[in-house]
């Protein structure tokens, strides 16, 4: 296995898979760091409070998500243990650049393929191509789609603040698939309220009488 090549590979589709967080490469990191120490191993051991340490992660709760991520993304294969005092198992499936249909895994020159024994390309393919409608890469492509309907942008920011803030769920469980749908949605919802708010008053039109007003000069020294 020559690891460079599997790195330049692995940074490749990093780059395209909007799922990904920092937390998610660093931990793929220290796997990769431990791979490499147990010699690139078919599997191997890892404890959780090491690994926890050498990707930088410091809460349990960030640490089995995204291993879990990791794992149902195709990037490694995750064995759980049900011992706490041994080690979960993992898995490495191998990414490496190819010029075409890759015959044998250590094989591997030009463009980019990915190659593992559980033969997830076609899966990470379609998640990624599945992620990108889902949620929105940053606030500016909010504001383009906004605009692009002919909405103001603080009406875009709006809507960005909001999903971004119940990480992009309904009723806080399922994900969207389609951010700009809920956009749309936004956009009719705001019309209905702009819609239903009260007229505002117009002014009070000149030589009608305003009783709040008067000219007459009161002495407030003396009583009433």
């Amino acid at each position: 296995m020559n690891y460079i090549k599997h790195l330049n590979a692995i940074f490749e589709v990093f780059a395209s898979d909007e799922r990904l967080n920092p937390t998610h490469i660093s931990l793929y990191i220290a796997l990769f760091q431990m791979w490499n120490k147990n010699r690139f191993s078919n599997s191997f051991l890892v404890d959780r409070e090491a690994t926890m340490i050498l990707s930088k992660i410091g809460s349990r709760t960030t640490y089995h998500r995204c291993i879990s991520n990791l794992h149902q993304w195709g990037y490694i294969v995750y064995e759980p243990s049900r011992n706490r005092f041994k080690g979960s198992r993992i898995k490495m499936p191998i990414f490496e650049i190819s010029p075409g249909p890759v015959v044998d895994k250590h094989e591997t020159s030009g463009g980019l393929a990915v190659v593992s024994y559980i033969n997830i390309n076609k899966q990470i393919k379609t998640n990624i191509k599945l992620s990108r409608k889902s949620i929105p890469k940053n606030e500016q492509v909010v504001l383009n789609f906004f605009k692009k309907n002919h909405w103001a942008a603080v009406e875009a920011t709006r809507f960005y603040n909001h999903y971004q803030g119940i990480g992009w769920k309904v009723g806080g469980k399922s994900s969207i698939e389609d951010w700009r749908a809920f956009a749309k949605k936004w956009m009719l919802k705001a019309n209905e309220i702009n819609a239903n708010k009260e007229p505002a008053r117009k002014p009070r039109k000149k030589g009608k009488v305003d009783y709040l007003q008067t000219t007459t000069k009161k002495n407030y020294g003396e009583p009433l």
